[in-house]
């Protein structure tokens, strides 16, 4: 068991007749006890203080914890995002791709059918112009028939 300053204080030599000089012993042992005393103030300060550095560590181990794993989560998310974002990519890529493999079969046959008209509309053209010279013939071989000279005649007669 350890000694306390009320141990030392109330400690009792026995006397004999060529004993040490009692003022001086009580003396000595006062200083004892006040630096005793001091000591175990300091040594229950330090403690304190200690235990106090103790939660502080405990604090901060647990926050050190805590953040390992938030990183590991966040790198986790991360990485799942990034997954995502590259499934999502390649879902875009992909329906882009049959939206221009769409437009660009729907304009081939709009050409197509555009094609046909302008071929079935030179044909229309031609079949309107050789009929138009047809025309244009027929009314100049009538003008120069022997009935439209005498018309004119006619007319000219008249007045």
């Amino acid at each position: 068991m350890a000694l306390t300053p009320l141990d030392i204080h109330n400690k009792e030599f026995s006397r004999s007749f060529r004993g040490y000089d009692e003022d001086d012993v009580n003396e000595f042992l006062d200083q004892v006890i006040k630096d005793y005393e001091s000591l175990i103030r300091e040594n229950k300060e330090l403690q304190n203080q200690l235990a106090a550095i103790q939660e502080r560590l405990d604090h901060f181990s647990n926050i050190e914890e805590t953040l390992s794993k938030t990183i590991i989560v966040a790198q986790e998310a991360a990485d799942e995002v990034k997954t995502n974002a590259k499934k999502e990519a390649q879902l875009i890529l992909k329906e882009a791709e049959k939206n221009a493999d769409r437009i660009i079969n729907e304009s081939l046959s709009k050409s197509r059918k555009i094609a046909l008209e302008i071929e079935e509309l030179k044909k229309q053209a031609s079949i309107y112009r050789t009929r138009f010279r047809t025309l244009i013939e027929a009314q100049l071989e009538l003008l120069g028939t022997e009935d439209w000279s005498s018309l004119e005649r006619m007319e000219v007669e008249q007045p």
